[in-house]
């Protein structure tokens, strides 16, 4: 019997990508929150991410994603690159 599932690639490719956000939508939040710069970013997110009710009213969202050149990352990031892509070859 022919097994027909998809078997998994061990040829993983990992590469660098720059992700670009747009997130518009509207909030009802205590005023001192809004403007703790620290935690507002978490914030946001954390609410945009559990979705509209009657707290959070979302408006728009843009997502961009493009491969760039692994030269562009830091060097911490191209470290990492260079064992993910050495870990995926070992298999």
């Amino acid at each position: 019997m022919a097994n027909s599932a998809p078997t998994p690639s061990t040829d993983t490719q990992v590469g660098v990508y720059e992700c670009e956000i747009t997130l518009r939508f509207r909030i009802l939040e205590e005023n001192h929150v809004m403007h703790n710069r620290e935690h507002l970013l978490e914030l946001l997110l954390d609410a945009f991410s559990y979705g509209s009710d009657e707290f959070i009213e979302s408006l728009a969202a843009q997502v961009e994603v493009a491969e760039v050149s692994p030269v562009s990352a830091s060097p911490l990031m191209r470290r990492q690159l260079i064992r993910l892509q050495n870990m995926g070859g070992a298999k």
